[in-house]
């Protein structure tokens, strides 16, 4: 009976979403309600198998929205004994009145373990960049930058299950590089680095570094487009092709070992950089505010995710970066979060690189 019971949620969110269609495609008199109705349903039908608990109709809505599916009764309790948790723990740290909120998202029903292996890379030793070699200049920097409203950032990708952060930090960063250059955009490979760039002690979906990515395309000869090596979001053969390479980096710039400053410098005169930092347990649920911790790692060998700074300025008196995630555009703030500056939070900024637009070039 359970079995069945089980099948019957499967199938009857199947059906909610046709139902939605069909009501849509043939416009139906009211929508809003055949959506309103569908999902009192689908609610209904969760709580018979997990029983009218606390969080249940937020589990169901949760399941619901993000169109989660579930093998049998067993795994359906599990991932809701795992949501409650998680939703305890957003609940509690936004209590305590910290300058960021945390919400719900497509994680909520995944330990911190599963995502660690989904989402993140293992972690890097980042201690290359002790001595960087950005200049800097008398310039007075401006009080804010936001590399999106030059319309020079690429749209926010999302790195699925697969520990290749490092992979979209790099496009990230030659993307707006190429675009501020040429003033068209192009949405590179990160599959190419996942297959290929291993020699270069990468590690595809178990993770990797920027400034090791950066040396791969260096030497390799380029990187290809999007379209001609598209992401599969899992480790592969390499397929290289030098016919469809669509930029070449001859050169990067690093930035010393947590020196705020020439990041700051470099974000605010030259463009968005690539950033790598450790990712704490909390942070995945990110939703708006400056993020803070205190139980993140702040030593080169903390570092477990990269990303794109973009921007900085100051929010409700506390400094932020701007960084860009590859999550998906649906979390955190638009796919995009705020990070406090000024104190090298979660070991942020321990390998940084920039590349050289004025040595890079189209194929």
């Amino acid at each position: 009976m359970a079995h069945v019971r089980v099948i019957f949620i499967s199938s009857l969110l199947f059906l909610l979403f046709s139902a939605v269609a069909a009501g849509l495609t043939f416009d139906d008199s009211n929508p809003i309600k055949l959506v309103s109705d569908s999902l009192h349903g689908f609610e209904a039908s969760v709580v018979k198998v997990i029983g009218d608990t606390r969080h249940a109709l937020s589990f169901a809505r949760f399941a619901h929205r993000y169109g989660k599916s579930y093998e049998n009764e067993k795994e359906l309790k599990m991932r809701f004994a795992i949501f409650s948790e998680n939703l305890d723990l957003i609940r509690s740290i936004n209590k305590k009145g910290l300058p960021y909120t945390l919400a719900l998202n497509d994680f909520a029903d995944l330990t911190w373990q599963e995502f660690q292996k989904h989402r993140l890379g293992a972690a890097q030793n980042c201690s290359a960049t002790t001595k960087g070699n950005h200049k800097l200049s008398g310039d007075v920097l401006p009080e804010r930058k936001d590399w999106r409203e030059e319309g020079i950032v690429s749209p926010v990708k999302d790195q699925g299950n697969c520990g290749s952060c490092w992979t979209f930090s790099t496009t990230g960063a030659l993307e707006a590089a190429y675009h501020q250059a040429f003033g068209k955009g192009i949405s590179l490979s990160e599959q190419q680095l996942v297959d290929c760039a291993g020699a270069f002690n990468n590690f595809g979906c178990d993770g990797g570094l920027p400034s090791q990515a950066f040396e791969y395309i260096r030497y390799n000869g380029g990187l290809e487009t999007e379209e001609a090596y598209p992401y599969t979001a899992h480790d592969g053969t390499c397929k290289f092709s030098s016919e469809n390479v669509g930029v070449r980096v001859l050169d990067s710039v690093n930035i010393t070992l947590g020196a705020e400053d020439e990041l700051k410098h470099a974000v605010a005169f030259v463009r968005p950089v690539s950033v790598a930092f450790e990712v704490a347990s909390d942070f995945r649920f990110y939703k708006d505010g400056v993020y803070t911790s205190t139980i993140c790692g702040k030593t080169p060998m903390d570092v477990n995710h990269a990303v794109l700074a973009v921007g900085y300025g100051v929010k409700n008196d506390v400094p932020y970066w701007l960084i860009k995630n590859s999550w998906g555009d649906d979390w955190g703030d638009n796919g995009y979060f705020r990070m406090e500056m000024g104190k090298n939070m979660c070991g942020k900024f321990q390998t940084l690189h920039l590349d050289n637009v004025k040595q890079m070039h189209i194929t």
